[in-house]
């Protein structure tokens, strides 16, 4: 090792001056790989920029078809523009198809724990599709029959199609991140989650035990992902649902009502309120 370091030494005091074009070397590579990643992201957004578009086009060429469909099997000018009603009407379903396959995340705890990334706003694509679901939303006419103005259905033709794309785009994200993004110990919490959110919905297990097991999750998601309220709700449902179906009485049985009457109903699960992450800091 002192051999080393020795003639190390005496290398840089024979070619100091290499020293110069060394770390011309260096800033040009730095500069070529700054400019490099600056292309890359202008490539990106274009890309974007034309999803986007293509995704408009192809809202607005199925609203022309069905509008085909309606006037029968005679000469049709395709060159003619699609009645704004049709149009919005059209763009209604896409707007709900992709608010439905964004709230499949949402309220699914087990698809929340296994895509932490869908309802990060933190994440730049989710924050970006989540601007893009807000502007859409706010640009929504009233009804599909609503008078509107060519320029608001265009508008909101636009916000629709940056709203499929950009929640394609995040969706895909947040597929490939997957737990990535957290620790060892932080992905150790959510796979006991997952577990015991197997348990906690499981018909098989007790109300006991699935109260035991609900709340627990709570507990390993505390400060990791923060669940809506809407998502609780839906999971407590599942929780206190019924084991199995009751059987039908027969004669020397008593009734569902007595039942109820003489034995105390299986508790619900408890409402855990556990602070947000913006509240402990």
């Amino acid at each position: 090792m002192d051999e080393f370091i020795q003639g190390f030494w005496n290398f840089a005091q024979h070619y100091w001056w290499l020293i110069f074009p060394i770390m011309g070397m260096a800033g040009g590579i730095a500069k070529g790989w700054e400019r490099s990643s600056k292309r890359r992201h202008e490539r990106r957004l274009e890309t974007l920029r034309m999803k986007a578009q293509l995704k408009t086009a192809e809202i607005e060429a199925r609203a022309l078809t069905q509008q085909a469909r309606r006037r029968g099997p005679s000469v049709v000018d395709t060159t003619a523009s699609v009645a704004p009603n049709d149009l919005v009407a059209r763009l209604f379903a896409e707007h709900d198809e992709i608010t439905a396959r964004w709230l499949d995340y949402e309220l699914d705890v087990a698809k929340l724990i296994a895509f932490p990334a869908m309802s990060d706003g933190r994440q730049p694509l989710t924050a970006a599709f989540l601007r893009a679901k807000k502007t859409a939303d706010a640009l929504r006419p009233a009804s599909a029959d609503a008078k509107v103005s060519e320029q608001q259905v265009t508008e909101y033709l636009q916000a629709v199609g940056d709203y499929a794309v950009a929640f394609e785009i995040a969706e895909k994200d947040a597929r490939r991140l997957r737990d990535s993004t957290f620790t060892e110990p932080e992905r150790k919490r959510l796979d006991r989650a997952q577990q015991l959110l197997k348990v906690a919905v499981d018909e098989s297990a007790t109300q006991a035990e699935r109260n035991v097991a609900y709340k627990r999750v709570r507990e390993e998601l505390d400060g990791l992902i923060l669940l809506s309220d809407d998502a609780v709700t839906v999971l407590e449902k599942q929780v206190a649902r019924e084991i199995s179906a009751p059987a039908a009485p027969s004669v020397s049985e008593p009734t569902a009502a007595e039942s109820a009457a003489a034995e105390p109903a299986a508790p619900e699960p408890e409402r855990i309120r556990l602070p947000r992450r913006d509240e402990q800091s």
